[in-house]
């Protein structure tokens, strides 16, 4: 029987919340009926975990566009960028196994990567977004993203658009490509990213996390999303971030535009969520990557992890030579090991240690290793605009005062 915490009163009309809520967490589910009151959701869920212990647990609202179809306890949700910190939680396994070192040169792995100057670059250097690989010159459409072999071969190709090191900018895309390719062959089994998500995190319930959704899931399970600008928000950039991504020139949009879309929902599409697209396709609950960052967050023993991978995943973001200004997005960014860390315009987490991702739109998860907590959001409602979007801020924020009356 479903637990209904709260009716709330939305411009769209009442929408019911659902979950579980620890005593002395209450604030959150308060936050997250504030967030559908302002007529800011369609449908969300928010999960937390403390030391592998859930004490949010909580969804509500629509998965489909015309508020028909209430968003159910397994209804999962494309959560575009925060797919990285999945990705690169799999390669974190490889390191803890022996498998994979971060200091190696990536041709080292992937002796084709070497080409076009790229034969110095490392592992490490890659998962920062230092190796000027943010974009890719061959545009890349569902077909071409399904040929991992023709794609690998234009990756391994591509001519970096920086000196690798000196600086970093975001790869929105090609990142988990990249990483698609080195887990492929660093692993011993040779499974794919989306195989090693399945082997090894996904097997710790609730599972609900894919890359490369399976055709046995069903489409009811998928929330189906809406995207439309956050203006607002848009505010808090500097103006020569604005002025970039209105550009057509611009590296950003040379990023944000390959692989070209006719609109940015096509994502969360059977023809794209079928893909194993590590950047950007992740299909997931917010329970499971809660929980799963929580296990990481308090170096669980199920992960079978080694305190130095650990001890890497918790290390300050290495800057590059210049400064920590992103060439993409225009604004101080940090990244480590395919995480963001804490920064100015992505400001979460207890301290430094703390790692986890964003997506466009809104969603995010991360762990804090300070607190042991593994925190997730996912939206439908996607509003572009900023990094850190105020929906999840309120949610983390209140999510955090409750830690810290309790603790």
């Amino acid at each position: 029987m479903k637990n209904v915490l709260d009716c709330v009163a939305t411009p769209q009309g009442e929408v019911n919340l659902f979950g579980h809520i620890a005593p002395g967490f209450e604030p959150v589910l308060h936050a997250f009926r504030e967030n559908f009151t302002k007529g800011a959701e369609l449908g969300a869920a928010c999960s937390a975990y403390v030391n592998g212990e859930r004490v949010v647990d909580i969804w509500g609202g629509w998965r489909c566009l015309n508020h028909q179809k209430p968003w159910d306890e397994d209804t999962m949700v494309v959560v575009m960028s925060t797919t990285k910190g999945l990705t690169a939680l799999a390669m974190a396994l490889l390191h803890a196994d022996g498998q994979l070192d971060f200091d190696r040169t990536v041709a080292s792995y992937w002796p084709e990567f070497a080409q076009g100057g790229k034969s110095s670059v490392t592992v490490r250097q890659l998962l920062a977004h230092q190796a000027g690989l943010a974009a890719v010159d061959v545009p890349l459409t569902p077909k071409s993203m399904a040929d991992r072999q023709t794609l690998e071969d234009v990756l391994a190709k591509q001519v970096p658009l920086w000196v690798p090191g000196t600086r970093h900018g975001y790869h929105a895309t090609t990142l988990g490509f990249y990483q698609n390719a080195i887990i492929r062959r660093a692993d011993q089994q040779g499974r794919t990213v989306g195989e090693l998500v399945r082997d090894r995190l996904s097997g710790t319930p609730p599972n609900d996390m894919y890359i490369g959704l399976p055709d046995a899931i069903p489409d009811a399970r998928v929330a189906k999303i809406a995207v439309g600008p956050d203006w607002r928000a848009m505010r808090q950039l500097p103006l020569r971030t604005i002025l970039s991504s209105l550009n057509p020139r611009s590296l950003f949009h040379r990023v944000a535009a390959n692989p070209k879309l006719k609109k940015l929902s096509d994502v969360s599409t059977r023809q794209y969520l079928k893909l194993e697209l590590p950047s950007f396709g992740c299909v997931a609950t917010a329970r499971a990557l809660a929980l799963t960052y929580s296990l990481f967050a308090g170096r669980n023993p199920i992960l079978q992890g080694t305190s130095e991978t650990f001890c890497q995943l918790e290390a300050s973001a290495i800057q590059p030579s210049n400064d920590g200004t992103d060439i993409v997005l225009g604004i101080p960014t940090a990244y480590s090991l395919g995480f963001s860390k804490p920064s100015p315009f992505f400001n979460f987490g207890s301290d430094d240690r703390a790692y986890g991702t964003p997506g466009a739109g809104g969603s995010q998860a991360f762990a804090d290793p300070a607190t042991h907590l593994g925190f997730a959001y996912t939206p439908n409602n996607l509003r572009l605009g900023v990094l850190d979007d105020q929906r999840a801020r309120v949610l983390r924020e209140a999510t955090y005062q409750c830690i810290e009356k309790l603790s």
